[in-house]
């Protein structure tokens, strides 16, 4: 079922998650975050890889109002 294959260990099971981080200049003076990025982490050995994902400005606006 799962295509994934660690790079460290080998093992094919893993969780995928993601988290938001702040940029720089006025991003960061105003900690928007307004970097996304998803992981896959590696359940037998935690080996994570981190992937670049696009973020709306609607999304930035709203982490603005609600930080």
């Amino acid at each position: 079922m799962s295509r994934y294959v660690c790079d460290k260990c080998g093992g094919r099971e893993y969780d995928q998650d993601e988290f938001r981080a702040t940029g720089s200049g006025l991003a960061k003076i105003f900690d928007v975050q307004n970097k996304k990025f998803a992981t896959i982490s590696c359940r037998n050995c935690g080996y994570t890889e981190l992937y670049k994902r696009t973020t709306s400005t609607a999304g930035n606006v709203l982490d603005f109002f609600t930080s």
